[in-house]
């Protein structure tokens, strides 16, 4: 069949407008489409050189949709979700479904709609109900995963106007949110809601979540207290007929589809389409390599990051044979061409036509389709693909294969059929397809009477995580016995392929369902089923305990169904089925998907406080809306400027080595490269002696950045640089963990210690003395905005422009400054937002904008540097991983009478914020306890991994892990709960800290109090225990964590702050401070303060951005005081103003204001100021050992109550009440959303947050596939946020109080549930309650940690000795297995082991 030379046109509509592309690039993606796609429609419209000046200004204005953000490029996070419609070809209706525009090929398009957040609402003409809900129910704080929740919330509302909860969880799995902790998301989304699981008592007053124990507490007791943040009643109605129509050019074209093949050619890649089977028959035996892509969900991923390339690409998209669905007596045909989505919806409604028995595999499939990535993903991927894929870990397959399934084939040659066995699944070519062939449907037969089937997975976490070992199992008995008539087995993620058991199996076959065949068939499956030390992932023994564990629930489900199906009956020997025992029935439940509720309770502002005062009122995010229209603009939205290159950086393949050559030869001839810019090419400082921006000579981890490749594109830059070729000399040692670290003597600074009291004296004179060991893994920031920089030249004096997301603009200001030896009055810094920061964006953007600043100065052009995923994970480093070893001496009645710690930071290669975390982190340990004799020591470890750095906490949730698991232990020892011995040893009364700082626990004690009371904590501990006393596989536990949490920095100088006031003539004021909004709401606090001071509605206020040519020397946006300190400046600056105003207002004081401004004006008064904060004292003398270092301090306590299962290692999480000392806040709808943000980033670092490693230091987990930051469904069922009332401080801005930071370590408290359900596992199960602490508490450890007969089986056949693949940041800070591929450790190459629940 001749495929024409030129290509095809390409149409579809975009936001209700037609595109037609004539030059269609396979290879671009519908993000880097709507993106930059401008360019591509001015070939379209401007047809004529008269229209051509003024229709592509209209285009360029109109079309360039940046909403749609670039997050992770693998489908796994969301932000780039857009809703796609198109008719179906078998039910004639319109289908509107998400999907995640970066694995969208704009050919796939063809004859579709697609709906941006652009399209859904604007705040120039009209907010669509999505839009304003998320918004005013302040679910958006940075803001750039927004729009990616508005598409995939308005998606779900076009199919469903009044969803259920369930589908809302569905539809917003696959969107990541790293700021907000999700619930107040899903309180928009449950507005929409037809039936609500909600309190019952709303009109009354009351609501049944506000009662404690004895509803005696102050938050009870106040008539003050309010408990909503939002009105549910002022938003506008959901009206369906106001949606986008689907185009009518769209509807004639799928009434009448074009049957002739359509082909388009990229520069590499060639699309073909063909419009018929027959066609498609053809070309398949044309281009027998050609893959069949229609999701791009697996293969997408693959030519990205695996380096996978193909020539032709085959897209089976139009032939509809391919998605026939056909039903019979004895099964379900489906077609190959039908999406997951699809798949699941066809599923459901044949269980529910058909009777039980016939449906176990169809309800097996369902089971494993609603946890299957994520609802985007699941609407583009294919179940052909899916199946032909054939990767290790598909969740289906092995369900597949138990229930007999067969793929029909067709080529031109005919049709056959072969079954879905495990000879296809390990890919054998006597049971494969052949090159010419093509998958058109799977048959899927029902099951029968005295069948049954099941499916188990268990993951990291709950939703869109790949499994670490998933199986299918199917059991046929004879006829009214339990005598096993065919026995089916299949397990996914242990090894190459999915596997199945087949001997074991065979060797069941006529043994009766009772606990001798269950010892057996576990003896079986472990022989069989052995796991190479290089399965995927790594954790071997925790997979083979996984592989009886599941065969022992469906053991269970088994013969709780027989024991349903008839009444027990004599069977041969006298035997009857084996009874179940109550206690083991909860083995059987898994965890469902529940949306969270809770209450949210703030002080009202007094009565007689002014309505215009916004000061304590749930103020709305002054950029709210902007963020869910997609009209707030991030750095990379910034339109492309003239003549502007894009800079891709270069990075160290090896952990430690000398750079030998650098060969720039190859990359220097691609088409489009303008240069690479080395070490060499830096005019002034290259960084500092230790911390170079650009490696010379030698490198010191996987990830150092050697240099930048410029060029046209990106595409271009990322071709380069596989081009590069660098040359090393490998060095030794290498050092990858804390523990090797100690061993060689590395470190990074100097110990820091602090000490009170006589600690040896106290440790002879204690009842008993308890050493123990505390392991906590690192953080990936995973902020949504990856690193960002805009560096523009100016033509005249070395000036630059520089456009960064970052939290320290200055910082960047200085670094370019010393980098291109220019004075720093040159070079202005510019920061609109930042797509979130964390700690992540103090240091590193300076780098990239000074690496960034250097090309733009050699090559005389702007140049945009935007990491990709991937990059930014591998360069940038993380949060400290800590080992931490403690002595603890207490009394029989426990109290604490010594405690001694040392801990060591794995500080990565150079010293970045490592001395300043141990300095925190020491200063810090004591947390809430007041114990006489104490000894800290800390350390930095200088290894060859990336430099670790600020984050969230700074320290704290490391450190302070250590303290709290030393209560846990004590109380343990002593036959105490552990909130007995932390309330035996917390601060009482005005002391002094260990620092010698002194300072009053009144407020400490009451949200400890409050804690309890709100939470009913004290009945729940009992219900908790009864609970366990009836499960003997599901175990519950809770636990109540107090906090002290110092605010603030160890240096009066970082405390200063200023802010710059003007007022114009018309009244309108524009305010400019020296924070940085990174979506905590600075910026909407400081307008509060100025309306407060100068007595005007906000209305009348605005911030344009943070610039260091209007407020310069500014310090970093960070440790929870940027609103304390840049609020005391704009306050000062609006006091000043206020000032100069006052004889004009008493002149004329019924006057209006824009009169007092023009009377001003008039009589030459000043109308801008400078504000300015000296800033709060603090000091630290590390010679003595004491100061204060700290403004104050932030109290709260949190508690948490979880239920795990002991069989898998997943847990569930209850409930959590959270009290947190905010003082007289802000706004509290702001820091309460800081409090959940915070929270359950902390619940990440300590449950799901794993970063892996290989032993050559490449870092695998770099992405959201394989670093599983909480998602929705991780969110408490019952989530309830205080902030505690009448409250009150004198040093800080209207005694309000920064929390920032301070949620992050209440996460804990679930780590502490999650250990309390694991003691009370092992203590039934008579092993040890003491175990060696390690965070995260990530199923795997969880499941081994209860111990039982499962986790002690061992192979019989003997095993060769694994090679560790991936090294767990547990640890040290690191968890994998096997010499790494070659192909892994090239240079930027991603690293992965690439995982992708669906193929397409």
């Amino acid at each position: 069949m001749p495929c024409p030379s030129r290509s095809d046109e390409l149409v579809f509509f975009v936001n209700g407008r037609k595109v037609i592309e004539r030059n269609a690039d396979p290879e671009v993606t519908l993000l880097s489409f709507l993106r930059k796609n401008w360019i591509l429609l001015v070939r379209v419209l401007a047809r004529s050189v008269f229209a051509l000046k003024l229709r592509l200004a209209v285009i360029m204005k109109l079309m360039r949709l940046t909403g749609t953000k670039y997050a992770c490029g693998r489908g796994g996070c969301g932000a780039c979700t857009v809703m796609v419609s198109k008719r179906d070809p078998t039910s004639q209706e319109i289908r509107h479904f998400s999907v995640t525009a970066c694995l969208v090929p704009i050919c796939s398009l063809y004859g579709a709609a697609v709906t941006t957040v652009e399209g859904v609402g604007s705040i120039k003409t009209r907010l669509h109900p999505v839009q304003e809900r998320i918004a005013k129910s302040h679910g958006t704080q940075c803001g750039f995963c927004a729009p990616g929740m508005v598409m995939s919330l308005y998606t779900l509302l076009r199919n469903h106007p009044q969803p259920s909860e369930e589908h809302l969880l569905e539809a917003l799995g696959g969107n990541l949110c790293r700021c907000t902790g999700y619930r107040p998301i899903l309180a928009s989304g449950k507005t929409f809601c037809l039936e609500s699981n909600g309190c019952q008592q709303k009109g009354t007053g009351k609501c049944c979540l506000d009662l404690g124990e004895d509803d005696s507490s102050s938050l009870g007791r106040k008539s003050d207290i309010c408990t909503e943040l939002f009105v549910k009643e002022e938003f506008q109605p959901l009206d369906p007929t106001q949606e986008l129509i689907f185009p009518p050019e769209l509807l004639r074209m799928a009434e009448n589809p074009e049957k002739r093949t359509l082909t388009f050619h990229g520069e590499r890649v060639t699309w073909i389409s063909p419009g018929t089977f027959k066609d498609l028959l053809e070309l398949k035996a044309k281009y027998p390599e050609a893959p069949l892509i229609l999701g791009n969900t697996s293969l997408g991923p693959a030519m990205r990051s695996k380096g996978h390339f193909h020539p032709i690409l085959l897209s089976p998209a139009r032939i509809s044979e391919l998605n026939v669905v056909s039903k019979t007596n004895d099964g379900l045909t489906i077609g190959a061409g039908c999406s997951l989505a699809q798949v699941k919806d066809i599923l459901a409604e044949r269980v529910s036509e058909l009777p039980e028995e016939k449906t176990q595999t169809y309800r097996a499939l369902l089971k494993h389709l609603k946890s299957l990535a994520s609802q985007q993903i699941r609407n583009m991927a294919s179940l052909g693909g899916h199946v032909i894929s054939r990767h290790s870990y598909s969740d289906l397959n092995p369900i597949l294969a138990v229930g007999n399934a067969t793929l029909n084939l067709t080529s031109e040659e005919g049709t056959r059929q072969i079954p879905l066995s495990e000879h296809f699944l390990a890919g054998l070519a006597s049971a494969d397809l052949k090159p010419e062939e093509v998958l058109e449907s799977v048959y899927i037969p029902h099951s029968q009477k005295w069948e049954f089937v099941s499916a188990f997975r268990q993951a990291q976490c709950q939703q869109n995580a790949l499994p670490d070992v998933n199986a299918g199992m199917r059991v046929l008995f004879k006829e009214g016995t339990d005598i096993i008539e065919d026995l089916s087995i299949t397990y996914g993620g242990v090894g190459a392929a999915t596997v199945r058991a087949h001997k074991s199996c065979q060797q069941l076959l006529g043994r009766h369902w009772d606990e001798l065949m269950l010892d057996e068939a576990c003896r079986r499956l472990l022989d069989e089923v052995s796991i190479p030390g290089w399965a995927p992932g790594g954790r071997v023994e925790f997979k083979r305990t996984l592989i009886v564990s599941f065969f022992f629930k469906f053991y269970l489900q088994v013969l709780q169904e027989l024991k349903s199906l008839v009444k027990p009956f004599p069977v041969p020997n006298n035997r009857r089925y084996p009874e179940i025992s109550d206690r083991f029935l909860s083995a059987l439940e898994d965890f469902p998907g529940t949306v969270s509720q809770g209450v949210q309770r703030y002080q009202s502002v007094d009565s007689h406080q002014p309505l215009q005062d916004p000061v304590g009122r749930p103020i709305m995010h002054l950029s709210g809306l902007k963020h869910t229209t997609g009209e707030a603009e991030f750095c990379d939205d910034i339109p492309v400027v003239d003549k502007e290159l894009c800079m891709v950086l270069v990075t160290s393949a090896k952990a430690h080595a000398k750079i030998i050559s650098i060969d720039l030869s190859e990359a220097l001839e691609i088409p489009g490269v303008v240069d690479v810019i080395t070490a060499k090419d830096i005019p002034g400082t290259n960084g500092t002696e230790d911390d170079k921006l650009l490696a010379v000579d030698e490198v010191l981890c996987v990830g150092q950045i050697i240099c930048a490749v410029v060029a046209e594109t990106d595409v271009q830059a990322k071709r380069a640089i596989e081009k590069i070729k660098i040359t090393y000399e490998e060095l030794e040692p290498i050092i990858l963990t804390i523990e090797d670290a100690i061993k060689h003597n590395s470190f990074l600074c100097p110990e820091r210690k602090l000490e009170q009291g006589n600690i040896e004296e106290a440790f002879e004179k204690v009842d008993q003395i308890v050493e123990g060991e505390v392991h906590v893994g690192g953080q990936e920031h995973f902020y949504m905005e990856t690193q960002t920089v805009l560096v523009i030249p100016k033509t005249e004096d070395k000036e630059l422009d520089i456009y960064v997301s970052s939290q320290d603009p200055a910082h960047v200001q200085k670094t370019v400054s010393s980098t291109l030896n220019i004075p720093s009055n040159r070079i202005t810094c510019h920061v609109k937002r930042v797509g979130g920061g964390f700690g992540g964006k103090i240091g590193r953007p300076a780098v990239f904008g000074a690496i960034a600043a250097v090309g733009a100065l050699k090559t005389g052009h702007p140049i945009r540097l935007v990491l990709d995923r991937e990059d930014d994970m591998l360069i940038t480093g993380g949060r400290h991983p800590l080992f931490g070893k403690y002595k603890v001496g207490f009394m029989n009645n426990g109290r604490i009478k010594a405690l001694d710690i040392e801990c060591f930071i794995n500080g990565g290669c150079t010293l970045d914020d490592s001395e300043l975390v141990t300095e925190f982190l020491i200063l810090k340990l004591e947390n809430a306890y007041k114990i006489r004799n104490l000894r800290f020591r800390g350390r930095a470890c200088l290894t060859n991994l990336p430099s670790n750095t600020a984050f969230r906490g700074f320290g704290f949730p490391q450190g302070t892990l250590v303290t709290e698991s030393c209560i846990t232990a004590v109380a343990a020892k002593c036959g105490l709960p552990p909130e007995k011995i932390r309330e035996k040893n917390m601060y009482r009364t005005v002391d002094k800290t260990i620092y010698k700082q002194a300072f009053n626990p009144e407020n400490l004690i009451r949200c400890w109090n409050e804690c309890l009371d709100t939470s009913s904590f004290h009945n729940r501990r009992m219900q908790v225990e009864e609970f366990n006393k009836k499960n003997y596989w599901k175990k519950r536990g809770i636990a109540v964590i107090p906090m002290k949490f110092s605010v603030g920095f160890v240096a009066t100088s970082y405390h200063q702050a200023a802010a710059l006031v003007h007022i114009y003539t018309d009244g309108s004021v524009l305010v400019t401070h020296g924070g940085n909004e990174l979506g905590q709401g600075i910026h909407t606090k400081m307008l509060q303060v100025a309306s407060r001071e100068l007595k005007i509605p906000m209305s009348y206020l605005h911030i344009c951005e943070t610039s260091t040519a209007t407020v310069p020397n500014t310090i970093a946006t960070a440790a929870s005081i940027g609103a304390d300190t840049n609020g005391r400046a704009v306050q000062n600056a609006c006091q000043i103003l206020l000032k100069r105003l006052e004889p004009i207002i008493k002149k004329n004081p019924e006057g209006a204001w824009e009169e007092w401004i023009e009377a001003a004006f008039e009589q030459r008064i000043s109308l801008s100021a400078t504000g300015y904060f000296r800033g709060y004292k603090a000091f630290m003398d590390w010679e003595k050992g004491e100061g204060d270092p700290f403004p104050y301090y932030v109290y709260g306590a949190a508690c948490s109550e979880v239920e795990i299962d002991c069989l898998t290692g997943a847990h569930k999480k209850i409930r959590t009440d959270i009290v947190m000392d905010a003082c007289c806040s802000l706004n509290p709808a702001i820091d309460i959303g800081q409090v959940e943000g915070a929270f359950i980033q902390g619940m990440g670092l300590y449950t799901t947050e794993e970063l892996k490693y290989s032993p050559e230091g490449v870092l695998y987990s770099r992405g959201p596939d394989e670093y599983k930051i909480p998602t929705i469904s991780d969110v408490p069922e019952e989530f309830n946020v205080s902030l505690l009332p009448s409250s009150q401080t004198p040093l800080t801005l209207y005694s309000s109080k920064g929390l920032g930071e301070s949620g992050m370590f209440l996460g804990s408290s679930v780590f502490f549930a999650i250990t309390d359900a694991v003691a009370a596992a092992r203590k039934e199960r008579d092993i040890a309650e003491d175990f060696t602490v390690r965070s995260p508490a990530t199923p795997e450890w969880v499941r081994m940690a209860c111990a039982d007969r499962f986790t002690e089986m061992r192979w019989s056949a003997p095993q060769a000795d694994p090679q560790p693949i991936a090294l767990s940041i547990e640890r040290i800070p690191i968890v994998c297995l096997g010499p790494v591929p070659p192909q892994m450790v090239k240079a930027r190459d991603p690293a992965l082991l690439h995982r992708r629940n669906s193929s397409g």
